[in-house]
């Protein structure tokens, strides 16, 4: 297992490195943050001064080269709008996402599994079929729609919830959440109910068709045979063979959502890193826009290889695999 896990280490550094030319030639080919930064008014002295502070008069090879250098001394440089370094200020937005994108994932997966299950098990009640409706609703609308609708009902028509903002934090080993307070978890909501509608959805499909197909299975007919009550089969045997593509799709899903949480941000004014990254999309603020999508990149790879080892964990066969 040592041996697997350093060599998926040394393919992610072949990967970032990768990544890294690919999204720093990417970023700095997309228009000129000094026509933002500046005032059109700007003098051509002014500019040309902005020019050099910034290191924008630089080639780009010697740019990405000095970009490399900064890298490995942990360092992403400092935003062309905020003035500060970089990684301290994506970092002091990293919470308000992670809370989101935990709270929406988890709890779709914890309901939508359960529920996937009993629409495999007993497909052709009403239950089950109302759960296949409202997994339909999940996929056909858009996101965007839907956090619209969450706002006009529980904000504006209800006034039960607020419609953004975080609300009230508190502190927990030098960070602050919102899941910590009331007013937290009231402003936490609506978002995380708009973000979970999809998972919910996928979970939901994913665990039904998995359940109905292995019910068929001479695995669960050995399992009745041998006297075992429907509840242990779901739970011993039928959730235990389906849990390797719910973990994959678990993965995964925590991963793009964590990193691409924008429009549920933008609409529900969160101040995670997804508003974070269209300001500075907006604003051609290049260093933060490379070391999102560099952190993005980071973060996929941990991902992925949390995702491998748990198949060790789950499926014996893997774990024999590795043994020989």
């Amino acid at each position: 297992m040592l041996g697997y896990v350093i060599q998926r280490l040394m393919q992610a550094f072949v990967v970032m490195l990768v990544i890294s030319l690919l999204v720093f030639c990417g970023v700095y080919a997309v228009g000129n943050p000094i026509d933002v930064l500046l005032s059109p008014d700007a003098t051509q002295q002014i500019r040309e001064e902005a020019i050099r502070t910034y290191g924008l008069d630089q080639p780009l090879w010697k740019q990405y080269l000095d970009f490399l250098g900064r890298l490995l001394q942990g360092d992403f440089g400092r935003s062309f709008v905020f003035g500060t370094p970089v990684l301290p200020l994506i970092l002091s937005r990293l919470p308000a996402t992670l809370e989101l994108t935990l709270v929406a994932v988890v709890g779709a997966t914890m309901i939508g599994v359960p529920l996937g299950m009993y629409a495999g098990y007993k497909p052709q009640s009403l239950v089950s079929r109302a759960i296949m409706g409202v997994s339909i609703l999940g996929f056909s609308v858009p996101t965007f729609w839907i956090g619209l609708v969450l706002i006009f009902i529980f904000a504006v028509q209800l006034g039960v919830l607020p419609a953004g903002n975080r609300g009230d934090t508190r502190e927990l080993f030098g960070v602050e959440w919102s899941v910590l307070t009331l007013s937290g978890w009231q402003h936490l909501f609506l978002p995380a109910l708009n973000l979970a509608l999809f998972k919910f959805a996928m979970m939901v499909r994913l665990a039904r068709a998995g359940t109905r197909e292995l019910m068929l299975t001479d695995t669960v007919k050995f399992a009745r045979a041998a006297g075992e009550s429907e509840w242990t089969i779901l739970r011993r045997h039928v959730l235990r063979l389906i849990a390797i593509p719910i973990v994959t799709v678990f993965g995964l899903e925590f991963g793009s959502t964590l990193a691409f949480a924008v429009v549920t941000e933008t609409i529900f004014s969160w101040p995670g890193v997804g508003k974070l990254i269209i300001d500075s999309i907006n604003t051609l603020d290049r260093p933060v826009m490379v070391a999102y999508l560099m952190l993005v990149a980071f973060f996929f790879i941990v991902i992925n290889l949390l995702i491998d080892i748990a198949y060790v964990a789950l499926d014996p066969r893997l774990r024999l695999r590795r043994a020989s």
